[in-house]
């Protein structure tokens, strides 16, 4: 029986990576996307400081002045908008790589997760899959000084004594969740 705790642990520990590297792979569409519009802000700014020098040259030559202080600024933006445009490119490819990396890393974490799944006997298989859907990740808990690793409370004595043969699986009376024995079990703490 502590050989089936040892693959539940395993299995689990590789749901809990899935659902890691899953939640990383939701973020790299809106980093694009925040970087694609950083680029069009410069390029908006641009817009606006070429139309700002078109008016002003229409002016008087007194308002040169400002003219060439909006050329100057239109200089600086665009070398800021060459810039940005780089490093758009730059942050691009490296969230390319790290989706096509976490891609790779989903994948294998799958397959693996398929193989420890099937070595898992289908009986407590199918236990900790509807656990994991009710409770969250982490349905496979010890037990320490007499108190569930889950919900954190205190187990009836012949729970314990169950939970200590290591002969079944047993679950916790309060949720539900599959409990293994530790060394730190007290059963003294239990009343």
């Amino acid at each position: 029986m502590l050989e089936t705790i040892e693959k539940l642990l395993i299995l689990q520990d590789r749901d809990q990576k899935i659902r890691r590297v899953q939640g990383e792979l939701a973020y790299i569409e809106p980093e694009r996307q925040d970087l694609n519009e950083e680029y069009r802000a410069l390029a908006h700014e641009i817009e606006t400081c070429k139309s700002d020098i078109f008016k002003i040259e229409d002016k008087e030559i007194e308002l040169m002045e400002q003219a060439e202080a909006a050329q100057k600024e239109v200089l600086r933006a665009t070398q800021a908008t060459k810039g940005a445009r780089e490093l758009e490119t730059q942050q691009e490819a490296k969230l390319g790589a790290r989706e096509q990396n976490l891609q790779k890393e989903l994948a294998e974490l799958e397959v693996n997760r398929e193989a420890l799944a099937a070595a898992v006997d289908t009986a407590a298989r199918s236990r900790y899959e509807r656990l994991v859907r009710s409770k969250g990740e982490n349905v496979v808990v010890d037990v320490q000084h007499g108190v569930c690793g889950g919900c954190h409370m205190k187990l009836p004595p012949q729970l314990l004594v169950t939970c200590q043969g290591q002969k079944e699986l047993v679950g916790c009376s309060n949720c539900g969740r599959i409990l293994y024995y530790t060394r730190d079990m007290d059963l003294a703490v239990a009343e």
